[in-house]
């Protein structure tokens, strides 16, 4: 299968997120998942515990299911009365378990992890994966000796090497020359940590026939690249990526790393997943529909298109129409868009610390802009005026006020009830700023890692202690009433909704201190994050994220309960496997 990705708008591809005039009105969903219990057999599933996430009934230790749907929850003698004449067979296979809602990646990259995942992963954590473990590199000398060997292990002298996971506040700087120092003839392509930035030696350039001169006169594209250094970011994205990608992206290791990642994400207890900012062509659905949406996956694919490349290339009087064409790519099913919303971006990455600060940098570097303030506000205006709701990107304290102003003009402008708009990552902010997300009736999609991996090391460089420890304000935002879903933005972190609540629970810093004591939530919201409040974030609470009559039959069955293991070994919980649309699949 032949994949045209060079056709892909470039930057956008590489972000893959890294009301009138829709295709489907906004919250009918029943196209997506269409009830089917009908005349179905039913099976009544009993368990130590079933934490529903309902608050009125919020536990149980059965439930009935018919087809891919939930008839009832309760104690055995409840489901069965509720049942009434229905014949049933009776499941006791998860007696000695724990069901909870299917766990729901609510941001996560299928392309961006297939690939980083299967190039040499040289990164500054370890990565658990099917069947092998990646150890860290934590120091630049670590990561150089990797590097080597990897050189060392390709016996084709002009193949290109790719290596994911560099990060310059641990393996220090790093150049051209310093790539050229370990090989001047093999091409080297070090994708950062972030996935926001691009190193490559001179071997490389040259192989993707790259000049100094075609890099020139692009405006902005052009300021976010430095030919010297071999160093491409942000936008300057957009300079290589064309050339770039057939090499990187080829059929083979996209194929190879999605069905990678339905084994890893299966493990992790996950019955669905969303990716804001998709960018879709038909040769990717097809390969989506082939993996992502085979019979063997036992989990859902939904997509956001991504506005901010629409907008650019379409601008306001038909990126409405464009949006449609994508979200009408895949209108329902396995694989589908969600009706009426749409990913913008605000502010660079915080890995690579180029979120936009109002404090500024210690070291003085500066922040970048994904979208300028200008863009920011007319896309975000536009999309609200044709009744989207709006997920945006954003990371830095300043990028977070050009966001809130931009969406306090909508509202002044046209007033919306229940907009939902989401507010991606949520990197750094201040307590003023959670209070006017609150008065906006905004919601928050936040990636709980961001304290765990990075404060240590932010709170030394760049940023300073407080500020960095203030990273990703939960506690505030549940003292505030804001709804708060978790997400790993793989591969930014791992795609384990039990270790993401674990971060969010505990905030424990790689060097064992805690980030932000005032900024740990409850193990009970850390679990609602995952499951009913992620749901909520896509208007999917009717269909998922909890287990009630009526919902689709998602389950995660876990080894032991969340809610009374300590809250350290959160993360270390066993998942047996899951159920997804009523039918079992155990981890194999």
């Amino acid at each position: 299968m032949g994949l045209k990705l060079h056709v892909l708008p470039v930057f956008a591809f590489l972000l893959l997120g890294i009301g009138a005039g829709s295709a489907l009105a906004q919250g009918d969903l029943n196209v997506l998942f269409a009830p089917s219990a009908g005349d179905a057999p039913t099976r009544v599933f009993t368990a130590r515990k079933i934490l529903t996430m309902e608050p009125a009934n919020p536990t149980a230790t059965a439930v009935a299911v018919a087809g891919d749907r939930i008839l009832a929850v309760g104690s055995l003698e409840e489901v069965k009365k509720a049942l009434a004449d229905r014949p049933f067979g009776l499941d006791e296979r998860f007696a000695g378990k724990i069901l909870m809602p299917g766990l729901i990646e609510q941001h996560v990259h299928p392309m961006l992890g297939a690939l980083c995942l299967s190039v040499e992963v040289i990164a500054i954590e370890d990565w658990e994966l099917p069947g092998r473990t990646i150890k860290a590199a934590a120091t630049r000398d670590e990561y150089f000796a990797r590097l080597r060997q990897a050189h060392a292990a390709l016996a084709d002298p002009k193949e290109f090497l790719f290596t994911w996971g560099y990060h310059q506040l641990w393996h220090g700087p790093i150049s051209r020359k310093q790539l050229d120092a370990v090989s001047d003839t093999r091409p080297i392509v070090v994708w950062h940590r972030s996935v926001h930035e691009f190193f490559l030696n001179t071997a490389a350039l040259a192989a993707l026939g790259l000049t100094r001169a075609s890099l020139e006169g692009q405006g902005q594209t052009s300021r976010q690249c430095d030919w010297d250094t071999g160093h491409f970011y942000e936008k300057g994205l957009e300079l290589i990526t064309k050339p770039l990608l057939p090499r990187l992206a080829t059929p083979q290791r996209l194929r190879a790393g999605l069905e990678m990642l339905v084994k890893y994400l299966h493990g992790c207890g996950v019955t669905a997943i969303n990716e804001p900012g998709a960018i879709m062509t038909p040769e990717l659905l097809a390969l989506y529909q082939s993996v992502l949406g085979a019979e063997s996956t036992p989990f859902s694919s939904l997509f956001i298109p991504d506005g901010r490349s629409i907008f650019e290339r379409y601008g306001e009087d038909d990126s409405i129409s464009a949006t449609e064409k994508v979200v009408a790519l895949a209108p329902s099913g396995k694989v589908a868009f969600l009706p009426n919303q749409i990913k913008l971006f605000a502010d660079g990455a915080i890995v690579s610390q180029l979120m936009q600060m109002k404090g500024g940098y210690t070291d003085g570097h500066k922040g970048e802009w994904i979208a300028t303030p200008q863009e920011i506000r007319a896309a975000t205006k536009l999309y609200w005026d044709a009744g989207y709701q709006i997920h945006i990107h954003v990371n830095g304290d300043l990028g977070l006020d050009v966001v809130l102003d931009a969406l306090e003009r909508c509202m002044r402008e046209n007033p919306r009830y229940d907009h939902r708009s989401v507010l991606v990552h949520f990197g750094n902010s201040t307590e003023e700023q959670v209070a006017r997300i609150a008065r906006l009736g905004a919601i928050v999609s936040a990636n709980p890692y961001y304290p765990t991996a990075f404060a240590d090391r932010y709170g030394k460089v760049g940023l300073d202690l407080e500020r960095a420890d203030q990273m990703v304000r939960l506690g505030s935002l549940a003292r505030h009433d804001v709804s708060i879903s978790l997400h790993c933005d793989l591969p930014i972190a791992p795609a384990s909704p039990l270790y993401l609540a674990w971060c969010a629970v505990n905030r424990t810093t790689a060097s064992g201190r805690i980030a932000g004591k005032d900024q740990r939530i409850s193990v009970d919201q850390a679990l609602r994050a995952i499951t009913i409040d992620a749901a909520y974030s896509w208007r999917m609470e009717q269909e998922m994220g909890s287990i009630a009559p009526g919902k689709v039959a998602n389950f995660a069955v876990l080894e032991d309960d969340p809610m009374t293991v300590n809250p350290m070994k959160l993360k270390d919980i066993a998942i047996w496997g899951t159920v997804f649309e009523g039918k079992v699949h155990p981890v194999k």
